[in-house]
């Protein structure tokens, strides 16, 4: 699948249904791995594997995930991802499945 379909698929997705895991792994790794690096270590933007984000509660990794930090480039993710796309992003760093 390609990038615009996956976003298409997060956007159409009905907001309660559960949060497609396959497909947020997909985005995870190829849409903030675009930043983050592939292995998540780190690159434009900051480490955000479990070890790094120590200092985060899902809450607030959840609004970053959201609403982005200004003035950095990370963006607001909030008009592609649901609240519950966005806890379960932020529950799969947290909980170090992206290892």
């Amino acid at each position: 699948m390609n990038k615009a379909a996956l976003i298409l698929a997060l956007v159409a997705a009905p907001a309660l249904a559960e949060p497609d895991a396959r497909a947020l792994e997909r985005l995870v790794r190829q849409d903030c791995g675009s930043c983050h690096g592939l292995t998540l270590k780190g690159g434009l933007g900051p480490d955000i594997r479990a070890q790094a984000l120590t200092h985060y509660e899902a809450e607030g990794l959840k609004a970053v995930i959201l609403d982005g930090v200004p003035g950095t480039p990370m963006p607001p993710w909030r008009p592609l991802l649901t609240e519950a796309e966005a806890a379960w992003i932020a529950d799969y760093l947290l909980n170090g499945e992206s290892e």
